[in-house]
């Protein structure tokens, strides 16, 4: 798998009935680090850095971040990119409405914007077009319908007032349309660890196994595709953004065919916020 591939999957990665009160207002700080290592026992070489400030009220979320390629990897290749979403919390579920991203590397520019209404696309562009190909699946009107997009799926939601860690909690299937593929991620219970080395948060993290399921939008001939497809080495670590219902990825691990790609929260920081009228905005 080509590492720009690696990335944007990792980045997907990072970069997912309660009643109004579980939610409280918050803002979560995430600095995220990437690291790429020949096995999973080895300490990884440095290869990006992401930065994220997520605004959680009791009506929805809006996130915005940045990242950019670091280390040893910017002598292959220099790239950076940013991302915002903005959604509302119905019934406890996320329900996105706004998502758009761009990246530029030494080879191309890409820009992607998606707006959506009861978690159906309603509208989208993508900069440059996808490519046409004979082995690519068709996206049809009825595969952008019930998805989130990038960014709100990592915004997790936990209906009720039950442990925010419960096993339950990662299980889950998140259906997603990033403006070129609809795929599935099925998240399933691994284990339950604590928190080491992270800014800001010394508690419990929920892993959990993840499974990639490509539905359209994707080259089904293609080696990457069918590596991704049967990987049993996805894992994300799942941490509360204190004093809210939101579960937010602190780490996420994916063995590829390059090595193991790592990213890891630095510093994970979530601080109470002043009562907002409306739906935070990203900043």
């Amino acid at each position: 798998m080509q590492a720009p591939t690696v990335i944007r999957a990792a980045a997907t990665l990072l970069l997912f009935a309660a009643t109004a009160p579980a939610w409280a207002e918050a803002r979560l700080d995430v600095r995220y680090k990437a690291s790429l290592a020949a096995l999973a026992e080895m300490k990884g070489l440095e290869i990006g850095k992401a930065s994220l400030i997520v605004d959680i009220t009791d009506e929805g979320y809006a996130a915005a971040g940045s990242a950019k390629v670091t280390g040893l990897a910017r002598l292959v290749s220099k790239g950076e990119g940013s991302v915002s979403a903005r959604g509302n919390f119905v019934n406890g579920k996320v329900s996105p409405l706004t998502y758009s991203s761009t990246s530029e590397t030494d080879k191309k520019a890409e820009e992607i914007r998606i707006s959506l209404a009861n978690n159906v696309v309603k509208e989208f562009a993508v900069s440059p077009p996808t490519a046409p190909a004979e082995d690519r699946v068709p996206v049809t009107e009825q595969h952008r319908q019930g998805v989130v997009d990038p960014m709100s799926a990592a915004v997790i939601t936990v209906p009720g007032n039950g442990d925010l860690l419960a096993h339950d909690s990662c299980n889950r299937t998140i259906s997603i349309f990033d403006g070129r593929q609809r795929y599935d991620l099925v998240f399933s219970y691994e284990r339950t660890e604590a928190a080491k080395n992270v800014s800001g948060y010394n508690g419990p993290m929920l892993v959990c196994r993840v499974a990639y399921r490509p539905i359209a939008g994707h080259r089904a001939s293609r080696l990457q595709v069918k590596y991704m497809e049967d990987n049993k080495n996805i894992f994300v670590w799942l941490a509360p953004v204190a004093g809210t219902r939101v579960l937010f990825p602190i780490r996420v691990s994916i063995v590829t065919l390059v090595g193991v790609v790592l990213v890891e929260a630095e510093t994970f920081s979530a601080e109470a916020r002043e009562k907002q009228a409306a739906s935070p905005t990203a900043r």
